[in-house]
């Protein structure tokens, strides 16, 4: 009676085995963004879409309007540009609200206010969210600043001299660049950048692991010749 028990027993283990597929690496579905591997697509997955350029038409929209955007604040004042957006929505939110009027008297409908559906929508924020948000922002402030006392107050040597370069080397960049010409600059970056690298993956980290190597190899150099760098490491 033992044997027909364990027969009876392992179609029940075999199936439940073979029904039961592994689980993705990481737990994520297949429409899940591979830079957040577990998390779920929000919006930081949706910012991966826009950059690697997912939807052709979303991304060249955000980008055509932001660099339009930042070309017209290099040419015009921010109040200029500020007023022109706000009064080219206008004429497009009063000239449709007009021509709605117009089709609703001549047709004697009454579909009502044509943007009621926007107006309904309940924009309020709430407190909690409101403390989501700032709690949020605590913590990134919070890291900031003991980053900024640390190489301000020379916790570590080789870091606050890297602070110092990078910010030589700023002052001749802003002798030729301006603010609004760096963000143009860093949009043109942000939305190209992303994707060569994932067409050209293999190449360039290669030749930046070349470039790690001579930078690391540098850095090694300049801390054993630095006064008390060599003391604490062998500590």
């Amino acid at each position: 009676m033992a044997e027909p028990s364990a027969a009876t027993q392992s179609p029940s283990v075999s199936s439940s085995s073979s029904g039961a597929e592994p689980a993705a690496p990481g737990g994520g579905s297949p429409g899940a963004c591979p830079a957040l591997g577990a998390k779920s697509c929000g919006s930081s997955c949706a910012v991966h879409d826009l950059i690697f350029w997912r939807d052709v038409k979303k991304t060249g929209f955000v980008f055509g309007t932001t660099l339009i955007m930042l070309l017209s604040l290099a040419a015009f004042s921010v109040i200029s540009v500020v007023s022109y957006l706000i009064l080219a929505l206008l004429s497009v939110t009063i000239s449709f609200r007009v021509y709605k009027s117009v089709i609703q008297a001549v047709q004697k409908s009454e579909e009502g206010h044509p943007f009621k559906a926007y107006l309904d929508v309940d924009i309020t924020l709430s407190s909690e969210a409101f403390h989501n948000y700032v709690n949020a922002a605590m913590v990134h402030i919070n890291r900031a600043l003991k980053l900024i006392i640390r190489l301000f107050l020379v916790e570590d040597l080789v870091d606050s001299l890297k602070l110092a370069v990078f910010m030589w080397l700023m002052t001749y960049v802003g002798a030729v660049f301006n603010g609004i010409t760096l963000l143009i600059l860093a949009e043109l970056l942000i939305f190209s950048v992303p994707i060569v690298y994932e067409k050209y993956k293999t190449q360039i980290d290669h030749y930046v692991g070349i470039a790690r190597d001579q930078t690391k190899s540098i850095v090694e150099k300049i801390q054993a010749k630095l006064p008390g760098i060599a003391k604490k490491k062998a500590e």
